[in-house]
């Protein structure tokens, strides 16, 4: 998959589930769950119990057209670890060295900054896109402001974003959200998967006027 792919993607979908689970095999039903809910693309986060696993899981058992990726990829090796593993796309939580490499290996990366200086940066250094991480701390307005000097910089709004903000991230330009409680909720722990997939139609539902 390409940089390119990605994008195109995420704003044919706008949701991106983030997994980040205490249970090996509950957060594969999670993500194998939200796929089939209709949220395609999948970060399943390597702070996950047996993080490794689950993307060979879940890479392996979903459909064609899923994105599975790996998050929180820090250093060079986790970027080589999480592609052997299946993962087609790497998340940081920060501006760190794994973005260099998945550039360099030709792995997109989704690159966490939060001020100007570090989405330059992570930019430079050959992100795909970059995380608004975390997206609380500023909401809306402040993805708005970044965008007005860096239009051409694709900005994803990740952390502490509920169903009643994403419209308003949506609208302020944000190529797509990161949901991980809000959406997963507890199912990578053995929660609900019914309630799961009841999150996963309202997410669908607000983002359905933005969808391509």
């Amino acid at each position: 998959m390409t940089n390119v792919d990605l994008l195109d993607s995420l704003r044919q979908d706008r949701l991106l589930a983030i997994i980040r689970g205490t249970d090996r095999d509950a957060s594969v039903r999670a993500a194998l769950t939200l796929i089939d809910a209709g949220v395609r693309h999948v970060e399943v986060a390597l702070t996950t119990t047996d993080a490794l696993a689950v993307i060979e899981t879940v890479a392996r058992e979903a459909p064609a057209d899923a994105r599975i990726g790996a998050g929180t990829v820090l250093t060079a090796d986790d970027v080589h670890r999480v592609r052997d593993a299946g993962a087609t796309f790497a998340v940081t939580p920060a501006v760190v060295g794994s973005i260099a490499e998945c550039a360099r290996i030709g792995l997109p990366v989704l690159a966490g900054a939060m001020t100007p200086t570090e989405v330059i940066t992570a930019m430079e250094q050959g992100a795909t896109a970059v995380k608004l991480f975390p997206a609380s701390v500023g909401g809306p307005s402040y993805l708005k402001a970044l965008r007005d000097p860096l239009p051409t910089v694709p900005l994803l709004a990740v952390g502490g974003v509920g169903l009643d903000q994403a419209a308003d991230y949506l609208a302020a330009g944000a190529v797509a959200l990161g949901l991980g409680g809000p959406l997963v909720g507890d199912a990578g722990e053995g929660g609900s998967l019914d309630a799961l997939r009841d999150r996963a139609a309202r997410f669908r539902d607000t983002v359905a006027p933005w969808l391509r």
